[in-house]
Parts: C-alpha cells; structure tokens; sequence
C-alpha cells in the first residue's frame, strides 16, 4: 500500500503547528484572525487523513494476511480516539477570531497540550507504523 499522501498530510499538519507556535509567540490577540484560520485548515486537513485512514489504510492492514501488521494497525486506529476527541474539542472551541481573542491564555494552554500530544502521535506513526506497513507493501 502506498502511504506517501499519509505522510504528505502529516508534513502539512506539522506546517500548520509550526504556524501556530509562530503566531502565538508573536502574540495571540494581534494574530487571532491568522490563528482561527490555521486551526480551520489544519483542522480540514486532519478530517481528510482520519477518513483515509479508516476507509482505506486500516481495512487494507486488516485484509493484509500479516497478523502482526494487522493487529499494529488496529492498535494505532484505537489509539487515536482520545487524540481525535481532544483535537476536534480544541478545532470547535478555537476556530474563530472572537474566540481565541477572549481567551488568548486559554488558547495557548489548549493549543501546547492537544498539538503536543497530536505532534507526538504523528512522531510515532511516522517512526514506528508508516515504515511497517512500507516494507510489508515491498514483500508484496
């Protein structure tokens, strides 16, 4: 199976947190409206990859014949469900102006520790799943 648009969104979601530390390092209220924005297309991107993921990735894992890549996929699928609630809690609360504007320190605690744990999910994809279902696609 070929991953290479996976890992392609996990680089622009990564782009995204980058922009979201830079904005708020430079300041919350002067950046609110660039910062609701990047948690919207983040946001849009992150629903394109779990979908893909879920349609095509896992059942394609779970089909595979490998027991082992089957049961690290449906590891990985179970183990997003708490990421995904927190981040789809974190889009809803922060994706306009207004919002991020009246809670700037709000904001910033909410964004360190969903993109944190977001980040570090997509640090263990791409270290310890992407490359496992890579070289089972190369015995193939």
């Amino acid at each position: 199976m070929n991953i290479d648009k996976f890992e392609q969104q996990h680089l622009a979601i990564l782009r995204h947190i980058d922009n979201l530390r830079r904005l708020s390092r430079v300041g919350v209220d002067e950046n609110a409206r660039a910062i609701a924005g990047e948690v919207v297309a983040m946001s849009s991107i992150i629903k394109l990859h779990l979908a893909a993921e879920d349609r095509a990735l896992y059942p394609a894992l779970q089909r595979s014949g490998d027991a082992a890549l089957a049961s690290l996929g449906t590891r990985f699928q179970t183990g997003m469900a708490p990421i995904v609630e927190a981040f789809t809690a974190f889009a809803g609360r922060w994706n306009t102006e207004q919002r991020v504007r009246a809670d700037a320190a709000g904001f910033r605690a909410a964004a360190n520790e969903t993109l944190r744990c977001l980040w570090e999910r997509m640090r263990d994809e791409d270290r310890n799943f992407y490359p496992r279902v890579k070289a089972a696609a190369a015995t193939v």
